[in-house]
């Protein structure tokens, strides 16, 4: 087991999920789709307004602009595949496109006393959810030259026949800074929870990629086996021919040193076949149960060569100890949160191990700074990168994230925590109900 290279491993991982968030981008169909909502949406408005409450309305610019929209959608269909995906800066040209066809619309049907110019913030919260955020920001630059630009309709509002509806200037004004406000409040709460969602679900495939690295590699010794068995019988069919051989040509000057160097390399390898074969066998029930002491030791044993102290406790001195299946999330878990204390810890970091009838429990404490005060609620998220502030207090975030969510997926509770007021340092305890950590099958 080699920690840092594991943990290198994890933030690789993740690089390499954040670079494949590009198969992510959002597809052409999405924008087609919703810009049919639009035409139909605004057809309907318009008809309804004319015909409906027989509004003065200029209907032909109106169904100019809409027919507009969606000659560009019928042109956007025909040139690309349904499975398309937008680059940033197509996705922005596209959305800037449905912005300033909207904004012409309402600019010729009132402005800002248009009962519909807050959509205006539609496009711009579709750009935040979706696209990075130095092209969401242009767009929303855009959006707000628009909105300032329709506070300057000379058109009136649709009204009934023969009557105006007079708009107060401070009402105008008013108007545009609530358009303002929800388009950029939307944008940012919009961008925030696919942000959070986008690492959320980056540091998950992490996690993924970790566990099925641990259990490749626990899974080598009977591959190991395996191997030996499937290349013995052609091995020893080479054995066989080369007894042969040697018996009719040992004496052949040309040949006899070749035959015999086959025939000594041949015993040879079979000697380290079956040594690994021996080894399978000798050492498979140790390797596949584990008892928690073992399990502990197993976990401990790569990190004590760093100069910090590392301490076992067991309370119960072994006496009736779980034995459970060898689960490479659990130790991989407790690894990174080990690993965490001996990079934190100014001398020593203790790991204690109870348990009972009903429940398994490891605590493992540091004498290091401890965890911030504002960010130990959150702790366990990914991307927290501070304790309290040291010059070694960089570096938590995905790695706890990846060791609690694996902790968790075995059945265990793991909370974090400061030792207290008179003892420095972190404290993260992991409970594991005792049936999860027993193995009664044997």
């Amino acid at each position: 087991m080699k920690p840092v290279k594991e943990t290198k491993t994890a933030i690789q991982a993740i690089e390499t999920t954040r670079l494949g968030r590009a198969s992510r981008r959002i597809r052409l169909q999405t924008i087609v789709w919703l810009r049919w909502l639009a035409v139909a949406g605004q057809s309907a408005t318009i008809l309804f307004v004319a015909l409906g409450l027989h509004f003065p309305l200029p209907l032909l610019a109106c169904s100019l602009l809409i027919a507009a929209l969606a000659l560009a959608n019928l042109f956007l269909t025909a040139r690309f595949p349904p499975t398309y995906r937008l680059e940033p800066w197509e996705a922005t040209l596209l959305l800037a496109f449905d912005l300033l066809q909207l904004t012409a619309l309402i600019y010729i049907t009132g402005g800002l006393s248009n009962p519909f110019a807050p959509l205006i913030c539609v496009q711009v919260i579709i750009a935040f959810a979706s696209q990075p955020l130095r092209h969401s920001l242009i767009l929303l630059a855009f959006a707000v030259i628009c909105s300032t630009a329709i506070a300057f309709s000379p058109f009136p509002v649709p009204w009934y026949p023969g009557e105006t509806l007079p708009i107060q200037l401070l009402l105008h004004v008013g108007t545009w800074f609530a358009i303002i406000a929800t388009t950029s409040f939307a944008a940012f709460y919009a961008y925030r929870v696919s942000h959070e969602a986008n690492q959320l679900a980056d540091a998950l495939a992490a996690t993924e990629l970790v566990l099925e690295r641990e259990k490749h590699l626990s899974q080598l010794d009977g591959l190991a086996a395996a191997a030996a068995h499937e290349l013995g019988t052609p091995l020893a069919t080479i054995s066989v021919v080369a007894k042969e051989m040697e018996r009719e040509l040992g004496n052949d000057e040309r040949l006899g040193e070749d035959i015999a160097l086959l025939r000594s390399q041949s015993e040879r390898c079979r000697d380290i076949l079956r040594r690994l074969t021996s080894l399978s066998a000798d050492s498979e029930e140790h390797m596949r149960r584990l008892p928690l002491s073992s399990l502990l030791d197993e976990v401990m044993a790569p990190y004590r060569e760093f100069g910090i102290e590392l301490e076992l406790i067991e309370k119960n001195n072994r006496v009736d100890e779980p034995v459970g299946i060898r689960n490479a999330g659990i130790i991989y878990g407790l690894g990174n949160l080990i690993e965490n204390g001996v990079d934190y810890a100014r001398t020593k970091v203790t790991v204690t191990a109870a348990y009972d009838a009903q429940t398994v429990k490891v605590a493992i404490e540091d004498d290091g700074p401890g965890y911030a005060y504002d960010i130990l609620a959150r702790i366990g998220e990914p991307y927290m990168t501070e304790r309290h502030n040291d010059a070694r207090a960089g570096g938590l975030g995905l790695g706890l994230f990846i060791a609690k969510t694996l902790l968790e997926r075995s059945g265990a509770t793991v909370t974090f925590e400061n030792r207290g007021v008179t003892d420095s340092g972190a404290r993260i305890t992991i409970v594991w109900p005792r049936a999860l950590m027993d193995d009664k099958s044997h």
